[in-house]
């Protein structure tokens, strides 16, 4: 071409020169197509159904809520993921269709990307068909607006560009969805297929022909038709065609999918090794989104006068909270944020007491015996001069102070429904009591014995306090109850001969009518002639097995009402459903005792209040409130 140029330039042909373009665009197109039919090679080298070299990457810019980079040749696309609230939906002035859009995809394609330096204005209609393509394909997998009910935006940014940049966003848009914790139903990749076809002159008809897989932008150029699809593992989610020639036989239609359904599971193969799950939110700086019922009464206090104590705590935490008939939604920029806004929420409108929750209150008054404290929404509590620490304390004022803030345990209430609050159970006990304690009860023994706790110690999560004994004889236990001591054979037998002494010769036995429960003894003692006796060991065993409640493999299941003593880790127990969350369920345990139930991946999560269920204690929150978890029916 710039040999032919030079010439033409020498004869000053400007009519060649404006027409040269062109001629060598025609001859350019016949060598590629007849190169393709008979030799079966294409431009770069591959395979008729060959993909080009694949790189992605998930998560390569961590301060956003989603983002992914997508590579397939020479084409390459940033996407990036927006989370919003439900008022941040598109809205729509149409006549017909929803009125708002909750899943938006917006498609750039800046000059650059052909290295070309041009003027950047408005969307095209190539920019809009493109981003709307790629839309429906990902519109398919997205979960329902009622199980995840966020705003959802992507923006795709084409690097560079050398065919299907609309594919490319497709694949760079499932990573990056799931990049920023969106349950996809699965992946969703797209590839475009193309066609080089050799026509008869004579009749018109196609007489020989060749599919291309991934096609290259000068193939889409010189061939006869580009053909996009989109979809997933199992199925096509969205499709378009472009053909040049005035129509294509159908047969040749239907046999492109199966080249395009080979390349696009290699293509699902690599973005699974790349990012396969969701992720967490955990550990993601992603807004959070609340959906809370109250009773219209509730929502007027919380508003306050104008919506003056609703924008008081937007400003102050940064969230956002709209209120509907009955429902309040809260949104946050991140986990910390929400807590903030729940917390203000709780202390204003206030939640079901439950014995063992931790709530923060204010101290309104201080009275000599104690202190009483606002929380929960303006209820008030009693703090009683006992439960303000381990120490004995002389004056209330010692300790705290009016309008000091505090975090306190509910341990139960009065017979005249006033609340009883803790602030000495949130505090460590001390290590020196629980040491004077366990030494008082061995200092009469000769040789310092094996200890663990009694059978009726046990802590709220289930588990034993167990002591250990140093090589130099010191005693470090962790628990204030009888302990169990093991002796030997002679000192049990002059412990039985002494006790029998004492007891002819004093005569002082019990009052008569007493029964053997009014009397505690601190220790139990058990040696090799003890257990020679099945009398005495079954007596043992007897007294033993009535603090532990029935048990099934390592789990326990509490058949009377369940207290705040007796719920422990491997619990079961049969509760019913009081609030239905976003996230979860509020379970009705008993005994004025409330726990909650975090949704499964891919779990049941169609539930209803006053459903019955059963669940087991499987941990407990920061807060003291139980962790449940569904029980199998095979259990």
């Amino acid at each position: 071409m710039q040999d032919v140029k030079k010439v033409l330039e020498e004869e000053c042909d400007e009519e060649s020169l404006r027409l040269l373009p062109k001629a060598v665009d025609t001859v350019r197109k016949k060598v590629v197509r007849r190169r393709i039919i008979v030799e079966g090679f294409r431009l770069d080298g591959r395979r008729l159904d060959e993909v080009r070299p694949l790189y992605c990457e998930a998560g390569n810019l961590p301060m956003l809520h989603g983002s992914s980079l997508f590579n397939r040749g020479d084409t390459q696309v940033l996407c990036t993921v927006t989370l919003g609230a439900p008022g941040d939906a598109q809205r729509l002035e149409s006549i017909v269709g929803p009125p708002t859009k909750r899943f938006m995809l917006h498609y750039s394609f800046p000059p650059f990307c052909i290295n070309e330096v041009g003027k950047r204005g408005g969307l095209n209609r190539r920019e809009v068909g493109h981003g709307t393509l790629a839309e429906k394909a990902l519109l398919a997998v997205l979960p329902p607006e009622d199980d995840f009910p966020y705003t959802v935006r992507i923006n795709s940014e084409v690097m560079a560009s050398d065919g299907s940049t609309s594919m490319a966003t497709v694949c760079g848009g499932s990573m990056a969805l799931m990049d920023a914790g969106i349950p996809l139903r699965e992946h969703v990749a797209g590839v475009s297929v193309g066609l080089v076809s050799e026509v008869d002159q004579s009749t018109g008809s196609i007489k020989d022909y060749r599919i291309l897989t991934d096609i290259l932008g000068l193939e889409d150029h010189l061939g006869d038709m580009d053909f996009k699809i989109a979809g997933t593992q199992r199925g096509i989610t969205a499709i378009q065609l472009d053909i040049k020639p005035a129509g294509i036989p159908l047969d040749i239609i239907c046999e492109s999918l199966e080249p395009a359904r080979k390349g696009r599971i290699q293509i699902l193969d690599h973005m699974e090794r790349e990012i396969s799950v969701p992720r967490t939110q955990d550990d993601r700086n992603s807004p959070r989104l609340a959906t809370l019922k109250y009773s219209n009464d509730a929502l007027r206090r919380l508003l306050g006068p104008l919506g003056a104590l609703k924008r008081k705590i937007e400003d102050e935490t940064g969230a956002r909270i709209s209120v509907s008939d009955g429902t309040l939604t809260i949104v946050a920029k991140n986990q910390s944020v929400m807590e903030k806004v729940l917390e203000k929420v709780d202390f204003i409108l206030g939640r079901e007491i439950e014995i063992g929750g931790i709530y923060k209150g204010r101290v309104s008054s201080i009275k000599e015996y104690g202190a009483f404290v606002e929380f929960n929404g303006g209820q008030q509590g009693l703090l009683h001069i006992s439960e303000l620490s381990h120490e004995p304390v002389s004056r209330v004022s010692d300790v705290i102070s009016i309008g000091e803030q505090l975090s306190l345990i509910c341990i139960g209430q009065d017979v005249r429904g006033n609340i009883k609050l803790s602030l000495k159970a949130t505090l460590p006990r001390p290590r020196s009591e629980t040491n004077n304690v366990v030494e008082e009860s061995v200092s009469s023994t000769k040789e310092a014995p094996s200890i663990w706790a009694s059978a009726g110690d046990l802590s709220s999560n289930g588990q034993q306090n167990q002591s250990s004994i140093s090589e130099a004889g010191g005693i470090n236990a962790s628990t204030s109850s009888p302990p169990i001591l093991i002796r030997s054979a002679a000192e049990c037998d002059e412990e039985e001969k002494s006790a029998g002494l004492v007891q002819n010769s004093k005569a002082t036995s019990r009052p008569v009518g007493a029964s053997e429960t009014d009397h505690k003894p601190k220790t139990f003692h058990q040696d090799s002639s003890v257990l020679a006796k099945p009398g005495l060991l079954q007596t043992i065993n007897d007294k033993m097995s009535k603090s532990f409640s029935q048990k099934e493999g390592d789990k326990t299941e509490v058949r009377s009402p369940v207290t705040a003593k007796t719920l422990k880790i491997g619990t079961k127990v049969t509760a019913k459903v009081y609030q239905i969350r976003t996230g979860g369920l509020v379970l009705d345990l008993g005994g004025g005792i409330r726990g909650m139930y975090r949704f499964e991946t891919n779990g049941k999560n169609d539930f209803e209040v006053d459903d019955e269920l059963r669940v087991v204690c499987v941990s407990f929150s920061s807060k003291g409130i139980p962790v449940m978890s569904l029980v199998d029916d095979d259990e």
